[in-house]
Order: C-alpha cells, then structure tokens, then sequence
C-alpha cells in the first residue's frame, strides 16, 4: 500500500510539477524607453507585436513628455531615471530599450540598478561614455539634420524643431496616419536633461551586455556616429534597419522580430 501511494505521488509530481513550477518563473522584461520629442504611446504597435508572444513588455513616459504636463523646471535626467526604476520595481532580468535621448537614461538608469538588468539595447540611440551628456555627443554628429530645423529657447528651457522639418528629421517613412499624428501632436523638448552628463562606472554599466540597433537612413543621428558609438563600447552584436529614425512606425514587426529575439 505504501509502495502504491508513492508510486501515485511520484506521478503527480512528474505530471503536474514542471508547469506549476513554471508559472512562478518571472520571464524576461522587456522595458522601453523612448527618446527626445516622443513619448511611449510611439511604440504601441511594437508593444502589442511583442505582447503577441507571451512577452511582459513595458513602455516607460518619461515625465514631462506626451500627455504628462510636469512643469519644465522640474525635470532632470534622475527624474527621468527615477521613472525608469519605479516601473521596473523589483524585477530582475530586465531587457532595457533605449531609443535616441532614451539611450542617456537607460544606461545611468543600468548604473545605478545593474543587478536588475540582463541587457541593454541601443535603437538608433545615445551611447555614453562617462562624463557625456547628450549636446556633448551630438556635437560630434556631421550627418545630422538638426541644425536646419533646431529652435532652442532657452528662456523656456525647451528645444523645438521646425514644423516643417519634423518629418525629414524623424519619420520620413513613416506611414501618412502617423505622420500626421506625429506632426499635429509635437511638444518641445526639456533642455536640461539633456545637457546633464552621466555617471557610469567599469564596475556596473561597464559589465553589463549591449546590444546596437542601427538605422541607416536616419537623419536624427547619422549612422557613422551610430557605429562609432557602438564601437567605442565594444559591442559586438548589433543589427541593422534600412529605416529613418523611427523603425517603430515604419517597420515595427521587424523591430519587434529583434527585440524578442533578444529577450529570450
């Protein structure tokens, strides 16, 4: 009797076990962080592409940006990294996203929780060293479209692009819906956050896995600067995206494919 009611339970382990344990296993997150004049509403299409797989996928508004109205003088570069960890929480394994300006704040926001982090990737975004801010970089930046469409204000603190260069500068593949969307709904940038240089170190940010996704036709920031960058940091695995600026409009199942590819 003892041998059966073992054997039953040895069974039931083996049959039901393996899912249950399953279930309580947290998966990858994938965390994304927009950039510079955009706001996590742009990646809708590549949420839901990514979510279609199973995948936990977050899209972090950095304050001040989209439908969030926080005041200009109160926003810096560790609020907006403060953001970044409030909706992490206490996950671990967290695939991190940065696109443009958002590759500033995922790499101090790396620095400061690299623990939490399995991964960073750059999407067609600001690569830091120590010490540099995002103006410091972009100086270096010869194929940019900037200078024909920039209108900083800075008694405002903020830095807008011409109306009629937002296409060109961001999204000229983009489909016509969204385009006009892009264009009807554009805020000007916060200055401060990206004047403010990070702190990184060999230890946390240094040790972490990056990955860089090029974007070859982009006018927001050329290509060269991009591969200069991902070299600059010894990546090895990047991949590349015939887009603008924009992939997540023009090409979001393709984006998507590489994303979850490197969230597993």
């Amino acid at each position: 009797m003892r041998k059966s009611i073992t054997t039953a339970a040895v069974i039931l382990i083996t049959a039901f076990g393996a899912p249950i344990q399953a279930s309580t296993v947290s998966p990858n997150t994938i965390v994304i962080v927009h950039g510079a004049w955009s706001s996590a509403a742009d990646f809708k299409y590549v949420e839901a592409e990514l979510k279609k797989s199973g995948n936990e996928v977050i899209t972090v508004n950095l304050p001040g940006h989209g439908a969030d109205n926080t005041p200009v003088g109160s926003l810096t570069m560790q609020g907006y990294v403060d953001a970044v960890k409030k909706v992490i929480g206490t996950r671990k394994n967290i695939i991190l996203v940065g696109h443009s300006f958002g590759g500033m704040v995922i790499s101090e926001t790396a620095e400061q929780i690299p623990g939490q982090i399995k991964k960073l990737i750059y999407l067609c975004a600001y690569l830091p060293n120590n010490g540099e801010s995002l103006f410091s970089i972009s100086a270096a930046d010869k194929e940019t479209h900037i200078g024909q469409y920039i209108q900083p204000d800075e008694k405002a603190g903020v830095v807008g692009i011409a109306k009629e260069g937002i296409l060109d500068f961001f999204a000229a593949d983009a489909p016509k819906n969204i385009a006009d969307v892009l264009v009807a709904n554009f805020k000007p940038e916060p200055m401060g956050p990206m004047a403010t240089p990070v702190a990184l170190t060999d230890a946390n940010f240094g040790k972490i896995n990056k990955v860089y996704i090029f974007t070859e036709n982009d006018h927001a920031i050329g290509l060269t600067l991009q591969k200069s960058m991902a070299k600059k940091a010894n990546i090895t695995k990047t991949y590349s995206l015939p887009t603008s600026h924009t992939p997540f409009f023009s090409q979001p199942g393709d984006l998507a494919s590489i994303l979850r590819k490197e969230a597993k």
